[in-house]
């Protein structure tokens, strides 16, 4: 095989909506679709969501907040069965972008249901230079950059944290399914350091837990000036530590360090779930316990593409506010 194996795993947390919490959703995020000022990035739009959100179905509610109490041994959480078509059906929905640094600057059900979601979690943000400081991003096979390690390439997608390298890198990692790969082959594969912990030597825990890596910022940032400076990957507690990994662009500074990143990238691959993500499906990430990438694929390229929604939170707002332009959403 070309991707990597990964031992079988049990799926993560899962909440399936029913019939009437489906319908109440997507009650809220067709209204939020019409209103004004009807852009994803404007603060009006994002307060009128934000209020919205305290609307969700309970069931819902009460899973995000547990979810941002505790991730749990997975750290990721899927909930199911979520809106994602405009009023009409999946007939109504355009053909999947192809082009360079997609988002989405209007409003549509998706994006109202994505973002509600992450609202509940913490406070959206972007990046201004990913994507142009896009709120709700594209994640779409894209023509010319298939080999990409990045969210346009279809070839295999190591696990990383997302933005690694930054110092205001997100909480939380929101991936909504617009629509499925038509060849059945990606899947969202996730990992987490409590699943992975145990499995790691004494020795290799050590050493992951010293300063002794450096991250490169991913293709999408383009040209990164600043480096960032060396970085332990198990931080905090040594009971239950947060990760910070991106296997394309973290670098070991030595071969003991090189050793133990090599175990801890085998145990995430033996101990990672993969997901076949279907339109309604919404993954989050906890960003601080877990990593997360994708199998490869074969795009075609003709508008029926694998569709995801990205959108990020951050639980401490503040933290971010010295490169928040006017207290805005977006990190310079």
């Amino acid at each position: 095989m070309t991707q990597i194996d990964t031992v079988a795993a049990a799926p993560p947390a899962t909440l399936a909506l029913n019939e009437a919490e489906q319908r109440q959703t997507g009650q809220i995020a067709d209204r939020l679709a019409r209103t004004e000022p009807g852009l994803t990035d404007d603060p009006k739009w994002l307060a009128a969501v934000r209020d919205a959100s305290a609307e969700l179905p309970t069931r819902l509610l009460v899973e995000l907040r547990r979810f941002r109490h505790d991730a749990g041994p997975d750290a990721t959480l899927l909930i199911r069965d979520l809106p994602v078509s405009p009023p009409g059906g999946s007939n109504a929905l355009p053909p999947t972008p192809t082009r360079p640094g997609s988002v989405e600057r209007t409003a549509t059900t998706a994006a109202a249901v994505i973002t509600l979601a992450m609202l509940q979690l913490g406070e959206v943000l972007a990046y201004r230079n990913e994507k142009t400081g896009a709120l709700v991003q594209n994640v779409v096979p894209v023509p010319g950059q298939k080999t990409q390690q990045s969210n346009a390439g279809s070839v295999l997608l190591e696990m990383h944290n997302e933005n690694a390298f930054h110092p205001n890198r997100p909480d939380y990692v929101g991936l909504l399914c617009v629509r499925e790969d038509p060849g059945g082959q990606a899947r969202l594969r996730t990992a987490s350091v409590r699943r992975a912990l145990p499995l790691l030597s004494a020795q290799a825990r050590q050493v992951l837990s010293e300063e002794r890596f450096l991250t490169e910022a991913p293709p999408s940032f383009g040209v990164v000036e600043d480096a960032a400076p060396a970085h332990a990957i198990l931080l905090g507690s040594r009971q239950d530590p947060g990760i910070l990994v991106d296997f394309s662009a973290t670098h070991p500074l030595d071969e003991e360090a090189r050793e133990a990143m090599a175990e801890l990238r085998d145990v995430l691959t033996r101990t990672a779930s993969a997901l076949p993500l279907r339109p309604g499906d919404l993954a989050i990430v906890d960003n601080r316990l877990a990593v997360h990438g994708r199998t490869s694929f074969t795009p075609r390229y003709d508008g029926t593409d694998r569709w995801l929604h990205r959108v990020y939170a951050s639980l401490d707002h503040r933290r971010s506010r010295p490169v928040r332009r006017d207290g805005g959403s977006v990190l310079d």
